[in-house]
């Protein structure tokens, strides 16, 4: 027994001194003291038994099961010396459908956030392993094979091309390509952010075809963004950047036949006098089904409220309906269409019950089957083993903090869980569905990634991240631990988070840094580890301060309902939850209700700045990074789809956006922008401080020359944090 105490002791006391070891913003964003380390996305061959890796220069297959190097695929140097034009360095590439040709990809230039453009290199596996420039004609974007392997298509200054591997001719598909005019084969820039794709062209099945996407931009207003590198006169980069209610690019579908050289019009139903006008629908997704000869076209209405799935003719452009959906606010757009090989049914992914479920349905547009049904949603869609009959799925059933991985028969039984540790669960299946790599992790234990074959037997342990377990003892981290909270309306409670400080004392009174994101469909509050902020929130509970996050209504992975009922009023919920929660927290014995800060980023930042403002008796300190501060400045796709356009909701905008209560601020305030931010525009933080100005408010800002939304590179994130942390020990 005296044992045990002592045990104990000495425990507590080696605690103790441990926690005096401080963790400091240096360790984090210069020294990168405590990032685990992740194990990158696995390019899955077919066999299904090996994967290939990049590691410096090379292409390296291993053995799945075993993890041994099985060969070098491609390797740089060694093709440096049969033709000495190749570049140093290799940053992606693609194998062909028979995996007889490789695609590398060099001197990537970022263009936003999902767009860049590269040289292209072609190998041939049984010719020596040369590689072959793909194209003169300047740097390309989006280079992919056709399914046989024989030809490559990609896009140069917004025309679309294809190469033929044989003859090394390249064929030139589209002509009218111009900058901030008109863009063939890839998405403009608010389809790419909000519809989340770049590439916008398709090889057919056979080959024979390529269907994409003409973007004509002419009556899109411009946005010009300024950039300081040194020069006598800034630089100036303009693009076009469709806000609220302004004009969208006019989309049109259109189809090449290789064969023919021919290219002929989709016919989507607005090309007819008095049915809809062209910028007031979209085309979120284009795939071809089993079919070499039929599109399928994903359609929807500007509100994005209603949804129609076509079949196109590939041969004539002629289109049917196959799907329709309608929704009283509005419909998510994913990548879960999933054509069967049997040609007969397709997988379609809905919210039509209240919860995201995942469905048969024949290729009459008929559902045949829930394969998923319940008081929970499936948050994610992993693909169809039609071998084995089995559908792929990761779901939030147990909570909406857990994530796990489940298989469900596509006749609709056998629903079985895959991962039993409660927790955040993220799979990728190899190509034959045998095996899978589940990255693990919880809110108090760093990623884990483990490969199991589908009986739930561990094959092998990739990464354990043991160094951060070490890191959390060294420096007395503190756990993460859930609670619910109030939210404004008395019948619902929110989920939270909250990471007390080393050696909590609840006869003190601590203050409370509350962190925000809130947007729809999101989850700050989830039980999985926080990379970077984790650290710093363990910093300030290091420095005496109660961290807390609280997902708001309008939050995600608890039903449609709750995450949709913030339409049109977006941000007044959201608001009104945080300040509730502010409020709970202020009334509990270990918390100085006059010392409640706040900090959120991007929608976040939005939430922050509402905060300080609508809260202003009930927070002392806000930090909005990027923030919105009215949507109108902000993108049609995203602020449409959940507020419609100001016309049509004059009161939603006015009663939710920041510039107008500026004159309410009574605490502290710090404003950050990246000067570059393509996404939530300068104008943003420009205008807040103009408010402020005129409203005679104090306030701090932070302004960042050439960085974007993420405002990253260099010392950039060190500074930011550097300063955050100052403010908050200056304010709080």
């Amino acid at each position: 027994m005296k044992y045990s105490i002592l045990l104990i002791l000495a425990g507590f006391l080696s605690n103790i001194s441990l926690a005096q070891e401080k963790i400091t913003v240096e360790d984090i964003w210069r020294d990168y003291k405590f990032f685990g380390k992740s194990v990158a996305g696995f390019n899955f061959q077919k066999d299904g038994k090996h994967y290939t890796k990049l590691e410096d220069g090379k292409i390296v297959q291993y053995d799945f099961a075993t993890g041994e190097q099985s060969a070098v695929l491609f390797d740089i140097e060694a093709a440096k010396k049969l033709n000495a034009g190749l570049p140093k360095s290799i940053d992606g590439y693609a194998f062909s459908d028979d995996e007889q040709k490789i695609l590398i990809k060099t001197n990537t230039e970022a263009i936003y956030r999902r767009s860049t453009k590269a040289n292209f290199y072609v190998i041939e596996m049984g010719l020596g392993k040369t590689a072959v420039g793909l194209s003169a004609l300047g740097k390309q974007q989006y280079a992919t094979f056709s399914p046989d392997g024989s030809k490559v298509a990609y896009v140069v200054d917004n025309d679309l091309y294809y190469k033929d591997l044989k003859s090394k001719a390249e064929y030139r598909i589209t002509r009218d390509g111009r900058k901030n005019k008109i863009i063939n084969g890839s998405a403009d820039w608010v389809y790419e952010e909000e519809f989340a794709f770049a590439k916008a062209f398709h090889w057919s099945p056979d080959g024979n075809k390529i269907a994409f996407m003409k973007f004509d931009e002419s009556r899109v207003k411009e946005f010009t963004m300024t950039n300081f590198r040194d020069g006598v006169y800034p630089e100036y980069e303009t693009f076009k950047y469709p806000k609220v209610g302004e004009d969208n690019a006019i989309v049109t579908l259109h189809v090449h036949d290789v064969p023919s050289q021919k290219t002929i019009l989709v016919k989507t139903d607005y090309e007819k006098p008095g049915l809809e006008a062209a910028e007031q629908i979209y085309f979120p997704r284009i795939t071809w089904t089993q079919d070499a000869n039929q599109l399928a076209i994903t359609k929807m209405n500007r509100h994005q409220s209603e949804l129609r799935l076509l079949l196109a003719d590939a041969t004539t452009g002629t289109t049917t309906t196959l799907l329709n959906e309608s929704n009283k606010y509005y419909i998510d757009v994913t990548d879960n269409l999933t054509f069967l090989k049997n040609g007969k049914e397709f997988i379609w992914t809905s919210e039509k019950s209240g919860f995201n479920h995942i469905y048969v349905y024949n290729m009459k547009g008929k559902e045949v089957r829930a394969l998923t049904s319940g008081n929970y949603d499936v948050t994610s869609f992993y693909g169809v083993d039609e071998v084995k009959g089995k559908v792929f799925y990761q779901a939030a059933k147990v909570s909406p903090l857990n994530r796990e991985v489940y298989s469900v028969e596509l006749k609709g039984k056998g629903d079985v869980r895959l991962t039993p540790e409660d927790g955040t669960n993220r799979a990728q299946f190899n190509s034959t569905f045998d095996y899978y790599v589940n990255t693990y992790s919880n809110a108090n234990k760093a990623a884990t990634y483990n490969v199991y074959d589908l009986s739930g037997k561990l094959v092998r342990s990739l990464e354990d991240n043991a160094a951060v377990a070490v890191n959390q003892s060294t420096y007395g981290t503190s756990p993460v631990e859930f609670m619910q909270v109030p939210s404004a309306d008395p019948s619902v409670q929110l989920n939270a988070y909250m990471i007390k400080p080393f050696n909590f004392d609840p006869t003190k009174k601590y203050p409370v840094f509350m962190y925000v994101y809130g947007g729809p469909g999101s989850q700050t509050v989830q039980n999985s580890f926080g990379g970077a902020n984790y650290w710093w929130f363990q910093m300030l509970a290091q420095e005496g301060y109660i961290v807390v996050s609280v997902d708001n209504r309008g939050t995600g992975a608890r039903g449609e309902e709750f995450k949709k009922m913030t339409y049109l009023q977006m941000g007044k919920y959201e608001t009104e939850d945080q300040i509730s929660a502010a409020k709970y927290l202020g009334n509990q014995d270990y918390v100085d209700e006059s010392r409640i800060g706040i900090f959120g980023w991007s929608y976040g930042g939005y939430m922050s700045s509402l905060c300080i403002l609508k809260g202003a008796d009930v927070f002392k300190s806000a930090i909005a990074v990027a923030p919105v501060t009215n949507w109108k400045w902000y993108d049609s796709i995203y602020t449409e789809r959940y507020m419609r356009t100001l016309k049509e909701n004059e009161d939603g905008y006015a009663d939710n956006s920041p510039v107008y209560f500026a004159d309410q601020l009574k605490g502290s305030y710090l404003l950050v922008h990246g000067m570059a931010d393509d996404n939530v525009h300068f104008q943003n933080a420009a205008e807040m401080s103009k408010a402020l100005i005129e409203a005679n408010k104090q306030f701090d800002t932070y302004y960042y020359p050439n960085r974007n939304h993420g405002i990253y590179g260099g010392n950039t994130r060190l500074h930011l944090y550097t300063k955050m942390t100052d403010f908050i020990k200056e304010t709080l």
